[in-house]
């Protein structure tokens, strides 16, 4: 198959086939910003798939973006304790530090200086058509658009290329964040020398869920379930979600989006097809689709919960885990701004 003609799905499941048969050529990138409590979105999402790529042997660095907080907002606020908090719901998920390197933006400066040539591969203009950023900005929490969130491609291109990424697990709307880095590696090894892989897309197939409210499910809206929240606080949640008025529940996201969302919620927890979740339910209404999924949720989460209150007895080793990974993303770092200083006649 083409990789030039191939759509971004063809080349997805190209690439599937590809790590099944040599994970170990394969090195992954990917992260979070620290900026509250991981939810269930971001469990079936993106934990889910870095657990399954890590544990058919790819390499897997997981950066906390702890910089980019500051992208659409003032001041990092409660930085140290949602770093901590995310730290425990990696280690929970399954995220294994022998075999996955997490680590922060703030500890690896090697990382961020590759922003400054990076920078000069890519136009103004370019920056400003990025859908990406404009999505970004008109979300953003600050009165004026500053330079971090202009040139968040660009970072985000360091975050990946540092460690020599060559697959990148995305959604279908960070593709153009993606292209940029693919643009920054191909500009580099054209006018320098042959350094940086230009990294794949491996989309996600993971449907989206809204939170309970019925919007996007977001950190900063308070409509998620929190991977650490309690089973009684789960119930509470889920209990005053947002359905509609029509007592037999389908699984129609189009017209239903609300009780499709939690039958779908259910059915990722029991590892059914939400069709058949919603017609055990039938006419049991809003409050029996509730119950279900209070109960799939709280039955799936449970052995990653007592993982959680396990590891958070022990906060030395939690924090012994993210030292070790600035360790060991320092020293890549490292060595790839030598080799970028080197193929650049030592101008950094």
């Amino acid at each position: 198959m083409s990789t030039v003609t191939a759509s971004p799905e063809e080349r997805t499941a190209e690439l599937e086939a590809r790590i099944r048969q040599a994970p170990e050529k394969f090195r992954v990138m990917t992260g979070d910003r620290p900026t509250g409590p991981l939810h269930l979105g971001h469990y079936f999402g993106t934990l889910h798939n870095r657990v399954r790529l890590q544990d058919l042997g790819v390499e897997v660095f997981v950066i906390i973006a702890d910089y980019q907080v500051l992208t659409d907002r003032d001041v990092a606020e409660r930085l140290a304790e949602h770093m901590e908090a995310m730290l425990l719901d990696y280690l929970a998920v399954g995220i294994d530090p022998a075999r996955s390197t997490v680590f922060n933006h703030s500890a690896v400066p090697a990382l961020n200086q590759l922003m400054l040539p990076f920078l000069s591969l890519v136009s103004v203009a370019e920056l400003n058509r990025n859908p990406t950023v404009k999505d970004e900005i008109a979300h953003s929490r600050q009165s004026a658009v500053s330079g971090l969130m202009f040139t968040y491609p660009v970072h985000q291109a360091a975050d990946i290329l540092f460690c020599k990424g060559n697959l990148v697990p995305v959604g279908q709307d960070q593709l153009p964040h993606l292209e940029v880095t693919r643009t920054v590696a191909r500009r580099f090894n054209e006018r320098y020398g042959a350094v940086f892989p230009e990294p794949d897309a491996l989309l996600s197939a993971a449907p989206l869920l809204l939170g309970t409210d019925g919007t996007k499910m977001s950190k900063s809206r308070g409509n998620s379930i929190a991977l650490g929240a309690t089973a009684d606080e789960t119930a509470r949640l889920i209990k005053g979600a947002k359905t509609d008025a029509e007592r037999h529940i389908t699984y129609e996201p189009e017209t239903r989006p609300g009780v499709a969302s939690l039958v779908l919620l259910a059915a990722l927890c029991l590892d059914r097809d939400p069709h058949a979740v919603a017609e055990e339910i039938g006419g049991g209404g809003a409050a029996a689709l509730k119950r279900t999924v209070t109960d799939a949720v709280n039955s799936r989460m449970a052995p990653i919960r007592a993982r959680r209150a396990e590891y958070a007895q022990d906060m030395g080793y939690v924090r012994s885990v993210l030292r070790a990974g600035n360790e060991r993303a320092d020293a890549v770092a490292a060595a790839t701004l030598d080799e970028v200083r080197g193929v650049m006649g030592g101008v950094l």
